[in-house]
C-alpha cells in the first residue's frame, strides 16, 4: 500500500532507528555478563534512537512539533501538528535480551492522531495506518479478530511493577477476567499490544497509566483495523491519562463490562 508522504517519512525513519537498535540489541547479550550492567547502555541506545528519529522527522517537516519519551517537548511553528514518538517501547525486554520491543511514531493533527507506525525490528513487522486508509502489516491489510465469545478470546494487559499504585485494581481485573476467557498475556510493550489487537492476534487489551508516546500510533492503527478503543473510565481521555480499553466490536461490550467493574 502506498501511503502519503508523511507516512513514508515515518516508515523510513522507524526502519532506520530500528536498524541501529537491532545492532545495540545484539550487544546487550554480551553485556549481561559485565559487572557494569547493561542498564546505562540501554538508556544510551534509547536516547540515540530518539535523537536519530527527531533529526529525520524535523528535517523532513521542520515546522511540526515533537513529543518524545526522552527529551523536552518541542513546540513547532505549526501548532496544529506534532510527532509523538517512543524510540524504544519495551525497554525492560530489550535490557533482558527479550526480542519483543518496538519503535513507535505517530502524527497528531489538531488533537487527533492521523497516522501511526509501529515497527518491530526483530521480526521485521511494520504495522501502520492513516486515518481513512485502513491498517496494514507489511504488505497485508489488517483486521481485528472476528471472535465474539469471551471464553474463546485472548487478552493482553500490563502488570504494574515497582510499587505502582494500580496493582490492586489490576489484580481485581484479572480475578474477574481469567475465569471467563482463553487467556491473558503480558508481553511488556504496549505499542505492540495495540498492534496485535489490530492484527487479530489478541482479541482485546486494557491498561492503566500509559504515556501518550506508548499508545498514540496504536490508537489510529487499531481504529483503522476495525477495533474499538475507549478511555477505561467513560469520562477519561486516553492520551492525557493513559487508561484505555480496546477490543474487536463483537466482544467489546462484554469485555468492558468485566474490566470496568473496578
Amino acid at each position: 500500500m502506498a501511503g502519503s508522504a508523511n507516512l513514508n517519512v515515518m516508515m523510513k525513519t522507524a526502519r532506520k532507528a530500528g536498524r541501529g537498535l537491532l545492532k545495540d540489541f545484539g550487544e546487550v547479550e554480551n553485556l549481561q555478563v559485565s559487572t557494569k550492567g547493561p542498564g546505562d547502555f540501554v538508556s544510551r541506545a534509547d536516547k540515540t534512537a530518539e535523537a536519530l528519529i527527531k533529526e529525520e522527522l524535523m528535517y523532513a517537516r521542520p515546522t511540526y512539533g515533537f513529543l518524545g519519551e526522552e527529551g523536552k517537548e518541542v513546540e513547532g511553528d505549526d501548532p496544529t501538528r506534532r510527532w509523538i514518538v517512543d524510540p524504544l517501547d519495551g525497554t525492560t525486554n530489550f535490557l533482558h535480551g527479550l526480542p519483543h520491543w518496538a519503535v513507535s511514531i505517530a502524527l497528531e493533527h489538531k488533537g487527533q492522531i492521523v497516522a501511526g507506525v509501529i515497527y518491530d525490528p526483530v521480526k521485521d513487522e511494520m504495522f501502520y495506518a492513516e486515518k481513512g486508509s485502513g491498517a496494514w502489516m507489511n504488505e497485508s491489510r489488517m483486521r481485528v479478530s472476528g471472535r465474539h465469545r469471551l471464553i474463546e478470546s485472548l487478552f493482553a494487559t500490563g502488570l504494574p511493577f515497582a510499587g505502582r499504585a494500580d496493582l490492586p485494581e489490576t489484580i481485581q481485573d484479572l480475578a474477574r477476567l481469567l475465569p471467563a476467557c482463553a487467556g491473558v498475556r503480558r508481553f511488556g510493550a504496549a505499542s505492540l499490544d495495540l498492534a496485535y489487537v489490530a492484527a487479530g492476534r489478541y482479541d482485546g487489551f486494557w491498561e492503566r497509566n500509559l504515556h501518550a508516546w506508548d499508545i498514540a500510533a496504536g490508537i489510529v492503527i487499531l481504529r483503522e483495523a476495525g477495533g474499538i478503543i475507549e478511555p477505561l473510565r467513560p469520562d477519561g481521555d486516553i492520551l492525557a491519562d493513559g487508561h484505555l480499553i480496546c477490543a474487536n466490536e463483537p466482544i467489546f461490550e462484554t469485555f468492558a463490562k468485566v474490566i470496568r467493574q473496578s
